[in-house]
């Protein structure tokens, strides 16, 4: 993923604040002020949907929309698939300038902390908390209902809490998005080789490192452990640990914290993993380390280097899985959560899209809540989009839902159907998801700290190894770094 320019964004979001707050708003000109609701009243309305979808999950969306229009078939959603997150987030902010943005768009926090700098994005705790009752607008009239226009205490509930909370990591408790689809972190393991040599799965980070000398012990030339994102593993030892991180603060020097004691202790741990061959990352091996994992491959000198867990995306399981042969798979995989500091005080990072909604009139919005709260709490729809996706569903009820159990998660093994496995271990550790707090500068911080992991493997592996004095100065040097590119 491409750094943030946020030097570029502070000049960006002065620019458009002036043009937010002084002309239109978007679409049709008109934009609204922060007030109640009002119930969409049936009028023909056009609204405009930013995704990052490719063909397949289109052709989960689109019946969604029908399905939608049969309820509402006044209300016209144009999708448009536009590219990568970078690509969505580019183009939302070149059209903020003129007026011109999406009613609604995939999104990451960062992202939305841009376009809030910009006073474009409309905040859904009135939505959320409505009580007027709305109804609906079937060209069948004998059809028409009426329910509330908000969610029910059941829906709320009926959400994965720590997806459900992202949406108020914006520093003052407002809500600003929902969560779409989500991934998280698990652990890969080759299961074949673990259950040959009577290994156990590992849960906490003290087991992962006796698991991995055991590993190193019988096969010599393996890298034990793969970690694909340096920066999710220091954020989550971070939170695991109970050690700062960041904030949201009104002064940039006092946003990053992450430069304490304890982190520092994490750090000089892996830092000696690495040293004694134990782990790689995705920076250090060159690579996604799935490809390390799914080796079966001997290099120039006759020797094979794989490693036998790799800690990556949910939504990559088949990433993870080696080619299928004649005889089927040459092993198979096994997954599990995330390790642990405390099993019974979990975390593990959230990922993945959510929505956020972009001022209009009040019947664009009215109508582009009606069409948030349908593909969030849509059973259905969750259960095709994640069964198509690999994303988790947001909603908890999907995980007993007749259809996604009889169809996916039944099916679940370390083959053909690893993706239903994948969702059975993420959906084990669904109450411990968290996600940072979100402000501009907060991507960089992500940044910075992934590539401090590098710098302290990298330094641990010199001759003279990881010192305190050079632990301290990588810790400072990611701080300045972090406070210069925010600036």
């Amino acid at each position: 993923m491409k750094k943030f320019n946020t030097k570029l964004a502070a000049a960006l979001v002065l620019s458009l604040t002036a043009v937010v707050t002084s002309c239109t708003g978007g679409n049709n000109g008109t934009q609204s002020i922060e007030n109640p609701v009002e119930a969409y009243n049936g009028e023909a309305v056009t609204i405009k949907f930013y995704s990052t979808m490719g063909t397949n999950l289109v052709e989960k969306l689109t019946p969604a929309i029908e399905r939608f229009n049969e309820i509402y078939p006044n209300i016209t959603v144009e999708h448009t698939s536009v590219g990568s997150y970078d690509d969505v987030r580019d183009q939302i902010k070149t059209e903020i300038s003129v007026g011109a943005q999406p009613n609604l768009a995939y999104c990451y926090p960062d992202h939305v902390a841009l376009y809030n700098a910009a006073h474009a994005v409309r905040t859904l705790d009135d939505f959320i908390n409505s009580e007027i009752s709305q109804p609906t607008f079937e060209e069948d009239t004998t059809a028409r209902t009426e329910a509330p226009m908000g969610f029910t205490q059941a829906q709320i509930a009926d959400f994965i809490s720590g997806y459900y909370e992202e949406g108020r990591q914006f520093g003052d408790n407002k809500m600003y998005t929902l969560p779409f689809s989500k991934s998280t972190e698990v652990l890969y393991y080759n299961k074949t080789f673990f259950d040959e040599h009577k290994l156990s799965v590992p849960t906490n980070w003290d087991e992962v490192e006796t698991v991995a000398r055991q590993i190193k012990a019988i096969e010599p030339n393996s890298i034990p452990l793969g970690y694909d994102s340096e920066a999710n593993w220091f954020i989550t030892l971070a939170e695991q640990y109970g050690n700062a991180y960041t904030q949201s603060a009104e002064r940039v020097e006092d946003r990053f914290l992450f430069d304490n004691a304890g982190n520092k202790e994490l750090m000089k741990k892996i830092g000696g993993w690495y040293k004694d061959g134990l782990v790689t990352t995705q920076k250090l091996y060159g690579s996604y380390t799935s490809g390390l994992f799914t080796n079966l491959t001997a290099n120039d000198e006759g020797v094979l280097v794989r490693s036998l867990m790799c800690i990556g995306s949910s939504a990559g399981a088949t990433h993870q899985r080696p080619t299928k042969g004649a005889n089927g798979y040459p092993f198979e995989v096994g997954i599990a959560p995330v390790p642990q500091k405390d099993a019974a005080h979990g975390k593990v990072i959230s990922q993945g899209p959510s929505i956020t909604m972009f001022k209009s009139t009040p019947q664009q919005e009215a109508a582009t809540w009606l069409l948030m709260k349908f593909l969030t709490t849509d059973i259905s729809f969750q259960a095709e989009f994640s069964m198509a996706s690999g994303y988790m569903p947001v909603l908890k009820s999907v995980e007993t839902n007749e259809y996604y159990v009889n169809e996916f998660l039944s099916k679940a093994d370390g083959g053909d159907y690893i993706a239903a496995l994948s969702a059975k271990a993420a959906f084990e550790q669904k109450d411990s998801y968290y996600t940072s707090p979100a402000f501009i500068g907060s991507s960089v911080a992500r940044d910075n700290v992934g590539e401090l992991v590098v710098s302290v493997m990298s330094q641990a592996s010199k001759p003279e190894g990881l010192t305190d004095a050079s632990l301290n100065q990588i810790f400072a040097d990611t701080i300045d770094e972090c406070i210069y590119n925010t600036k």
